[in-house]
């Protein structure tokens, strides 16, 4: 039964996963898009935070946690997201359901492997800017969609009872679309100066990266243990092919666009994006499958990073780093009297700087989350639930304060595989 509903659940996600819009956040103009995957929902539940080693639940930032496994678990998970945009003079309110993740990791002794595919980064906006200069006003339309997505494989390998390493290999592949317009008029009149100039860029990813990463227990006192793990990605290159087009066009408030002759294929030069190396490592401390707490910084290099292309003058971008805290507490998951027993509970802090410099105002993130894992009924699978209520960016030197709160469910199918019938 468990096969049937995550082969359904497969063909669904591969269906609507690289037609959706996954964000609506004005940052996403920027680079390959506004970040989106932040772990499972089991993680994101708890900031983020990836140094805890399950035996039940599949954690797709360190592979060396694949070893962990004990049964065979298929994850998916999918958001619901509200976004408050303020400005000075204005706040609009924005909203996105998305599919965020699709893995299956699979116990084999000592050796774990992992697999699937992570929509990774999303461009989702819509914004309009005037600009007044020589008795002509500019109304500026800019639009964006599309984004990266990771397809990987991985394993973990139990070296000693208490260490382990994994490795995994990404594929980055996607598409991000953008279309500006612009339409000029007379202060004066307030009449419009001619038709509205539109221009649409269009850029192919692809590119492959590495993921490393270490996992290391033991016992402190008694029932206690302390809890460590280390992430490193190397820095790789994400190539892009892009095309340019400009028009003529009729268009009212940036949309009904009828275009006039027709549209002009412009030169660009295909790039590459140096995507930046990370290293994220973090330590924990609790006794198993009752309470766990923990806490992980992570580095990025992204002082190297880029955009798609080379015509934006006000951004700029610094080393990246952010730092998590959180963790779960399960009152007594051997309980058969009260269900509620068997919840776990989880909750979490995340402080993170982006890296992304605009008009000199450092983009920030913070947010506080909150989860519960509920376990079904005869087995050893769960749906997890969480939220994550945020804030990011400022509405200094004229930017955008984003406050959100992200609805998250996952499904957590656990099962034994390649095992032999004892019975006919």
């Amino acid at each position: 039964m468990i096969k049937k509903i995550i082969v359904s659940i497969s063909l669904l996600f591969s269906l609507v996963s690289f037609a959706q819009e996954g964000t609506s956040s004005p940052y996403s103009f920027y680079g390959i898009g506004d970040i989106r995957f932040k772990g499972t929902v089991e993680n994101r539940s708890m900031a983020g935070l990836s140094v805890i080693p399950d035996s039940i639940h599949l954690n797709i930032q360190n592979p060396a946690m694949y070893s962990s496994l004990k049964l065979t678990s298929f994850s998916v998970g999918g958001s619901f997201l509200v976004n408050r945009l303020k400005t000075n003079s204005r706040e609009e309110k924005a909203q996105r359901t998305t599919l965020d993740y699709l893995a299956v990791g699979i116990p084999l002794k000592k050796l774990g492997i992992g697999f699937g595919l992570i929509p990774y980064s999303s461009v989702g906006y819509n914004i309009k800017n005037t600009t007044t200069a020589s008795g002509i006003k500019t109304d500026n339309y800019y639009r964006g969609d599309g984004g990266i997505n990771k397809v990987f494989l991985g394993f973990g390998y139990q070296i000693t009872k208490n260490l382990s390493f994994g490795l995994d290999a990404q594929y980055n592949f996607g598409k991000i679309n953008t279309k500006s317009i612009a339409t000029r008029y007379e202060t004066s009149t307030n009449e419009q100066i001619q038709y509205s100039t539109r221009e649409i860029n269009s850029s192919n990813a692809s590119g492959v990266n590495f993921n490393t990463g270490l996992s290391y227990k033991t016992k402190l006192y008694k029932n206690i243990s302390i809890f460590s793990s280390a992430t490193y990605t190397p820095q790789s290159n994400l190539s892009l092919a892009n095309s340019r087009k400009l028009a003529l066009v009729q268009a009212v408030d940036g949309t009904n666009e009828g275009v006039l002759g027709s549209e002009v294929d412009i030169a660009v030069a295909d790039n590459k994006i140096k995507l930046p190396s990370k290293f994220t490592f973090g330590v924990g401390v609790g006794e198993a499958k009752k309470w766990i707490i923990g806490s992980e910084i992570t580095f990025q290099n992204t002082s190297n990073f880029g955009n798609r292309f080379n015509d934006i003058d006000n951004v700029s971008y610094e080393n990246a780093t952010k730092f998590t805290v959180g963790g779960y507490y399960i009152p007594n998951f051997k309980s058969f009297s009260n269900y509620f027993e068997r919840v776990a509970y989880r909750g979490g802090f995340r402080f993170e700087n982006t890296g992304l410099v605009i008009n000199n105002q450092p983009v920030e993130d913070v947010a506080v989350t909150l989860g519960l894992g509920l376990p079904l009924r005869g087995a050893f699978s769960n749906i997890n639930l969480g939220v994550e209520l945020g804030n990011k960016g400022t509405k200094n030197a004229g930017l955008v304060r984003e406050h959100y709160m992200n609805f998250s469910v996952g499904l957590s199918l656990n099962d034994k595989w390649f095992q032999k019938s004892k019975y006919n």
